[in-house]
Protein backbone atom coordinates (compact mmCIF):
# COMPACT_ATOMS: atom_id res chain seq x y z
CA UNK A 1 0.00 0.00 0.00
CA UNK A 2 0.99 3.62 -0.92
CA UNK A 3 1.57 6.31 1.14
CA UNK A 4 2.91 9.84 1.32
CA UNK A 5 5.94 9.84 3.08
CA UNK A 6 9.64 11.01 3.12
CA UNK A 7 11.94 8.33 0.98
CA UNK A 8 15.57 8.92 -0.48
CA UNK A 9 15.79 10.29 -3.54
CA UNK A 10 19.07 10.31 -5.94
CA UNK A 11 20.22 12.58 -8.82
CA UNK A 12 21.77 10.42 -11.35
CA UNK A 13 23.39 13.25 -12.72
CA UNK A 14 25.32 13.79 -9.32
CA UNK A 15 25.68 10.27 -8.59
CA UNK A 16 29.31 9.20 -9.53
CA UNK A 17 28.70 5.62 -7.97
CA UNK A 18 31.46 5.68 -5.26
CA UNK A 19 29.35 3.24 -3.28
CA UNK A 20 29.82 5.30 -0.02
CA UNK A 21 26.43 5.40 0.69
CA UNK A 22 25.60 2.04 0.30
CA UNK A 23 27.37 0.63 4.14
CA UNK A 24 25.87 3.75 5.89
CA UNK A 25 22.11 2.23 4.56
CA UNK A 26 21.62 -0.20 8.15
CA UNK A 27 18.31 -1.36 5.96
CA UNK A 28 20.23 -2.50 2.72
CA UNK A 29 18.14 -0.31 0.89
CA UNK A 30 20.66 1.57 -1.89
CA UNK A 31 23.28 -0.45 -4.15
CA UNK A 32 25.55 0.18 -7.01
CA UNK A 33 23.89 -0.94 -10.12
CA UNK A 34 24.97 0.02 -13.48
CA UNK A 35 27.44 2.66 -11.67
CA UNK A 36 24.86 4.25 -9.85
CA UNK A 37 23.55 3.87 -6.35
CA UNK A 38 20.11 2.92 -7.11
CA UNK A 39 17.32 2.39 -4.13
CA UNK A 40 16.67 -1.66 -4.24
CA UNK A 41 12.76 -1.08 -3.25
CA UNK A 42 10.92 1.98 -1.41
CA UNK A 43 10.02 -0.52 1.42
CA UNK A 44 13.60 -1.00 2.44
CA UNK A 45 13.92 3.07 2.94
CA UNK A 46 12.66 4.24 6.31
CA UNK A 47 13.34 7.61 4.91
CA UNK A 48 15.51 9.02 7.89
CA UNK A 49 18.53 9.66 6.00
CA UNK A 50 21.43 8.38 7.20
CA UNK A 51 22.98 8.11 3.77
CA UNK A 52 22.99 11.78 3.18
CA UNK A 53 26.78 12.83 5.25
CA UNK A 54 28.49 9.84 3.02
CA UNK A 55 27.82 11.44 -0.27
CA UNK A 56 30.45 13.66 -1.73
CA UNK A 57 28.26 14.95 -4.73
CA UNK A 58 25.30 16.00 -2.58
CA UNK A 59 23.35 13.30 -4.79
CA UNK A 60 21.16 12.33 -2.59
CA UNK A 61 18.35 13.96 -0.88
CA UNK A 62 15.03 13.39 1.30
CA UNK A 63 12.22 13.69 -0.33
CA UNK A 64 8.11 13.88 0.42
CA UNK A 65 6.75 11.21 -2.12
CA UNK A 66 3.83 8.31 -2.43
CA UNK A 67 5.65 5.66 -1.84
CA UNK A 68 4.90 1.41 -0.26
CA UNK A 69 5.25 1.83 3.51
CA UNK A 70 8.59 0.84 5.33
CA UNK A 71 8.52 -2.78 6.09
CA UNK A 72 10.87 -3.94 8.65
CA UNK A 73 10.07 -6.96 8.73
CA UNK A 74 10.62 -7.25 4.91
CA UNK A 75 14.04 -5.43 5.52
CA UNK A 76 14.82 -8.03 8.28
CA UNK A 77 14.37 -11.05 5.49
CA UNK A 78 15.90 -8.69 3.29
CA UNK A 79 18.96 -8.77 4.95
CA UNK A 80 19.19 -12.56 6.17
CA UNK A 81 18.98 -13.20 2.35
CA UNK A 82 21.47 -10.85 1.64
CA UNK A 83 23.70 -12.54 4.13
CA UNK A 84 23.41 -15.55 3.08
CA UNK A 85 24.40 -15.24 -0.63
CA UNK A 86 27.51 -13.50 0.55
CA UNK A 87 28.54 -16.39 2.79
CA UNK A 88 27.61 -18.91 0.08
CA UNK A 89 30.47 -20.78 -1.86
CA UNK A 90 31.19 -20.69 -5.15
CA UNK A 91 29.53 -23.39 -7.05
CA UNK A 92 31.71 -26.41 -8.48
CA UNK A 93 30.07 -26.19 -11.86
CA UNK A 94 33.01 -27.23 -13.32
CA UNK A 95 34.74 -23.24 -14.26
CA UNK A 96 38.19 -22.76 -13.41
CA UNK A 97 37.45 -19.90 -11.07
CA UNK A 98 35.47 -22.16 -8.68
CA UNK A 99 38.32 -24.30 -7.75
CA UNK A 100 40.74 -22.96 -4.86
CA UNK A 101 43.71 -23.89 -6.25
CA UNK A 102 47.30 -22.35 -3.77
CA UNK A 103 50.14 -22.10 -6.47
CA UNK A 104 53.66 -23.03 -5.94
CA UNK A 105 56.52 -20.66 -6.11
CA UNK A 106 59.04 -21.89 -8.97
CA UNK A 107 62.05 -24.02 -7.76
CA UNK A 108 65.24 -23.16 -7.67
CA UNK A 109 65.33 -25.90 -10.45
CA UNK A 110 63.28 -24.19 -12.44
CA UNK A 111 64.61 -20.82 -12.18
CA UNK A 112 68.14 -22.51 -13.26
CA UNK A 113 66.50 -24.16 -16.36
CA UNK A 114 65.00 -20.79 -17.59
CA UNK A 115 67.58 -19.78 -20.40
CA UNK A 116 69.43 -17.04 -19.50
CA UNK A 117 68.14 -14.69 -22.43
CA UNK A 118 65.70 -15.31 -20.89
CA UNK A 119 66.46 -14.09 -17.69
CA UNK A 120 67.87 -11.31 -18.78
CA UNK A 121 64.69 -9.54 -19.96
CA UNK A 122 62.28 -11.02 -17.23
CA UNK A 123 60.42 -12.85 -20.16
CA UNK A 124 59.76 -15.97 -18.15
CA UNK A 125 59.58 -14.34 -15.21
CA UNK A 126 57.44 -16.77 -12.67
CA UNK A 127 54.44 -14.76 -11.18
CA UNK A 128 54.33 -14.26 -7.85
CA UNK A 129 50.84 -14.96 -7.58
CA UNK A 130 49.97 -18.02 -5.01
CA UNK A 131 46.82 -18.73 -5.01
CA UNK A 132 43.83 -19.03 -7.25
CA UNK A 133 41.49 -17.17 -7.68
CA UNK A 134 41.30 -13.67 -6.91
CA UNK A 135 38.43 -11.86 -7.48
CA UNK A 136 36.51 -11.14 -4.00
CA UNK A 137 33.14 -12.57 -5.12
CA UNK A 138 34.67 -15.67 -5.45
CA UNK A 139 36.84 -16.53 -2.75
CA UNK A 140 34.94 -17.90 0.16
CA UNK A 141 35.99 -16.64 3.79
CA UNK A 142 37.31 -19.88 4.45
CA UNK A 143 39.61 -20.29 1.42
CA UNK A 144 43.07 -21.88 3.33
CA UNK A 145 45.30 -19.24 1.97
CA UNK A 146 43.53 -16.23 3.73
CA UNK A 147 44.77 -18.14 6.97
CA UNK A 148 47.32 -16.16 8.97
CA UNK A 149 48.28 -14.19 5.72
CA UNK A 150 49.14 -10.62 4.85
CA UNK A 151 45.97 -9.48 3.09
CA UNK A 152 46.11 -7.17 -0.02
CA UNK A 153 42.81 -5.75 -1.12
CA UNK A 154 43.55 -4.17 -4.46
CA UNK A 155 40.63 -2.50 -6.63
CA UNK A 156 41.30 -3.89 -10.14
CA UNK A 157 42.24 -1.15 -12.05
CA UNK A 158 45.62 -0.83 -9.64
CA UNK A 159 47.30 -3.96 -11.36
CA UNK A 160 47.10 -2.27 -14.67
CA UNK A 161 47.76 1.50 -13.85
CA UNK A 162 51.33 0.37 -11.14
CA UNK A 163 53.91 -1.65 -13.67
CA UNK A 164 55.50 -3.16 -10.96
CA UNK A 165 52.12 -4.42 -9.27
CA UNK A 166 53.37 -7.64 -8.37
CA UNK A 167 56.92 -6.41 -7.08
CA UNK A 168 55.78 -3.70 -5.31
CA UNK A 169 52.59 -4.68 -3.53
CA UNK A 170 51.61 -8.35 -3.95
CA UNK A 171 54.97 -10.12 -3.25
CA UNK A 172 54.58 -12.50 -0.10
CA UNK A 173 50.94 -11.53 0.26
CA UNK A 174 47.23 -13.11 -0.50
CA UNK A 175 45.11 -11.30 -2.73
CA UNK A 176 41.52 -10.45 -2.75
CA UNK A 177 40.39 -7.76 -6.10
CA UNK A 178 37.49 -6.14 -6.89
CA UNK A 179 36.10 -3.36 -8.14
CA UNK A 180 34.21 -0.86 -5.45
CA UNK A 181 32.16 0.78 -7.61
CA UNK A 182 30.31 -2.20 -10.05
CA UNK A 183 30.12 -4.38 -7.35
CA UNK A 184 28.07 -5.20 -4.56
CA UNK A 185 29.24 -3.01 -1.53
CA UNK A 186 26.88 -4.68 1.12
CA UNK A 187 27.70 -8.41 -0.10
CA UNK A 188 31.96 -7.12 0.53
CA UNK A 189 31.28 -5.77 3.49
CA UNK A 190 29.99 -9.06 5.11
CA UNK A 191 32.74 -11.55 3.31
CA UNK A 192 35.44 -9.15 4.89
CA UNK A 193 33.61 -8.51 8.23
CA UNK A 194 33.89 -12.88 8.47
CA UNK A 195 37.77 -12.99 6.79
CA UNK A 196 38.72 -10.63 9.58
CA UNK A 197 37.16 -12.22 12.48
CA UNK A 198 37.78 -15.66 11.69
CA UNK A 199 40.97 -15.66 9.56
CA UNK A 200 43.36 -13.90 11.76
CA UNK A 201 45.40 -11.77 9.99
CA UNK A 202 48.68 -10.81 10.39
CA UNK A 203 48.02 -7.58 8.35
CA UNK A 204 45.62 -5.99 5.93
CA UNK A 205 46.77 -3.73 3.08
CA UNK A 206 44.28 -1.27 1.01
CA UNK A 207 45.43 -0.52 -2.71
CA UNK A 208 42.80 2.12 -4.10
CA UNK A 209 43.05 4.72 -7.22
CA UNK A 210 43.08 8.01 -6.60
CA UNK A 211 39.60 8.64 -8.60
CA UNK A 212 36.64 9.39 -6.05
CA UNK A 213 34.88 6.29 -6.74
CA UNK A 214 37.25 4.01 -5.63
CA UNK A 215 37.36 5.30 -2.53
CA UNK A 216 34.39 2.92 -1.78
CA UNK A 217 37.20 0.57 -0.92
CA UNK A 218 37.90 2.04 2.08
CA UNK A 219 34.64 2.15 3.27
CA UNK A 220 33.67 -1.11 2.74
CA UNK A 221 36.79 -2.03 5.12
CA UNK A 222 36.28 0.24 7.56
CA UNK A 223 32.78 -1.22 8.04
CA UNK A 224 33.90 -4.73 7.67
CA UNK A 225 36.09 -4.39 10.30
CA UNK A 226 33.94 -2.31 12.38
CA UNK A 227 31.27 -5.65 11.98
CA UNK A 228 34.01 -8.17 12.67
CA UNK A 229 35.31 -6.77 16.32
CA UNK A 230 38.52 -7.02 15.62
CA UNK A 231 40.72 -4.32 16.08
CA UNK A 232 43.44 -4.56 12.66
CA UNK A 233 45.09 -1.68 11.60
CA UNK A 234 44.59 -1.14 7.52
CA UNK A 235 47.57 0.53 5.61
CA UNK A 236 46.12 2.28 2.20
CA UNK A 237 47.82 2.89 -0.20
CA UNK A 238 46.76 5.24 -3.09
CA UNK A 239 48.04 5.26 -6.33
CA UNK A 240 47.99 7.86 -9.37
CA UNK A 241 46.07 6.72 -12.70
CA UNK A 242 49.90 6.80 -14.08
CA UNK A 243 50.55 4.43 -11.56
CA UNK A 244 52.81 6.98 -9.37
CA UNK A 245 52.45 6.39 -6.02
CA UNK A 246 50.53 9.30 -4.10
CA UNK A 247 50.05 8.81 -0.24
CA UNK A 248 50.59 5.89 2.72
CA UNK A 249 48.47 6.00 5.87
CA UNK A 250 46.81 3.67 8.87
CA UNK A 251 43.87 3.84 10.08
Amino acid sequence: MKTLRKIIEIDEELCDGCGQCVPDCAEGSLKIIDGKARLVADKFCDGLGACLGSCPTGALKIVEREAEEFDEEAVEQYLEAEKKKAAAPAMDCGCASSHIQTLQPMSACQQANIPASHQATGAEAASMLGHWPIQIRLVPPQAPFLQNADLLVAADCTAIAARNFQEKYLQGKAVLMGCPKFDDADSYVQRFAEIIASCRLKSLTVLIMEVPCCSAMNVIIKKARDLSGVDLPVDQITISVRGEELARKRW
